[in-house]
């Protein structure tokens, strides 16, 4: 299995030669180079000498503009072009837009052993997509435990010490129309700057372990629509025993709202207390309503105490 951090190009080759259209036409040696950046280059720029625009352990995309330039070289200056191409070790490089390859960059590919690919794809879809590729496969990533679910469209992990009801409470919400992500294992990503993807395990996937019940294949049970592939997480739910935060504990102007760090991104957190006879379910819809609410700019606590504070203005 390929590390989290990087991506060997027989691997992308291996992901994406359906979608993308590739037809690997040189350098089949050079399948073990991995691709530690997910920065796709057009290195027109390169091919004139620039070196310092082509960089290692990137795919380099020829287009249209290359390949014209590179046609219209007589061949003492197509050889210098293409050698300034390679003078670094690149990781593959795909001829786009169905383009002819050169004899020259052929024989190039074939004696550093640099994969070589054709596509039918214009450069700008296939640089959209070999992006999106990179940038999940090549993410920071972590496991957590808890439960994921889809609440109001909002990314919830459900967290909390075993037996606290976890799963009860996922299974509950499912049954309310809400869809479960990932039981007991979640993978997160770090997909962008502020923005955790999450998902399951392919081999859990679908199911929950509640205790009395078993194991549930909950898209069996609920249909396509109770589960998701993947989402991004925006909130944690903690469920605690009322022990657990004592009387000092709890704010009861705010749920004890907190942050939790996670691959350097702050995650809202909620601890939500466990007793005989709450609805919990409910009380995860209006954490995540609250933190809409918050996201816009909206704090229902800010507008109680700004009411309280006139109200006391008014009274002196």
């Amino acid at each position: 299995m390929d590390d989290l951090s990087h991506v060997s190009v027989e691997a992308l080759f291996r992901d994406m030669s359906e979608q993308l259209d590739l037809q690997w036409v040189a350098g089949h040696k050079g399948g073990h180079r991995t691709l530690s950046s997910e920065t796709i280059q057009k290195p027109t720029l390169a091919l004139i000498g620039h070196l310092n625009f082509v960089h290692p352990n990137r795919v380099q995309v020829l287009g249209c503009a290359e390949m014209d330039y590179l046609r219209n070289l007589p061949d003492p200056e197509l050889k210098d072009a293409i050698d300034h191409l390679f003078s670094t070790e690149l990781a593959a490089i795909i001829i786009s837009n169905g383009e002819t390859v050169p004899a020259a960059l052929n024989d190039n590919a074939e004696r550093t052993e640099t994969p070589l690919f054709t596509s039918s794809l214009a450069s700008p879809v296939l640089m959209s997509y070999l992006g999106h590729y990179l940038t999940q496969r090549l993410a920071e990533a972590t496991s957590i435990h808890g439960v994921f679910l889809e609440v109001l469209g909002t990314g919830v992990l459900i967290k909390g010490n075993a037996g606290v009801g976890k799963s009860e409470l996922a299974l509950e919400l499912i049954t309310r129309g809400h869809r479960l992500v990932a039981d007991d294992v979640v993978e997160l990503k770090h997909v962008a700057p502020k923005t955790l993807e999450g998902c399951c395990p392919a081999l859990i996937r679908d199911f929950l372990e509640v205790r009395g019940l078993g194991i549930l294949n909950i898209r069996y049970l609920f249909g396509e629509t109770s589960v998701k592939r993947q989402k991004n997480l925006k909130l944690i739910v903690e469920l605690v025993h009322p022990h657990e935060v004592g009387e000092t504990g709890l704010n009861r102007l705010d749920m004890v709202a907190s942050t939790v760090p996670i691959l350097g991104v702050d995650i809202p957190k909620v601890r939500i207390p466990v007793a005989a006879g709450r609805n919990l379910a409910v009380l995860v819809e209006v954490a995540v309503r609250n933190h809409i609410l918050k996201s816009r700019g909206i704090n229902p606590v800010e507008q109680f105490i700004k009411r309280q504070q006139a109200a006391i203005d008014g009274n002196s």
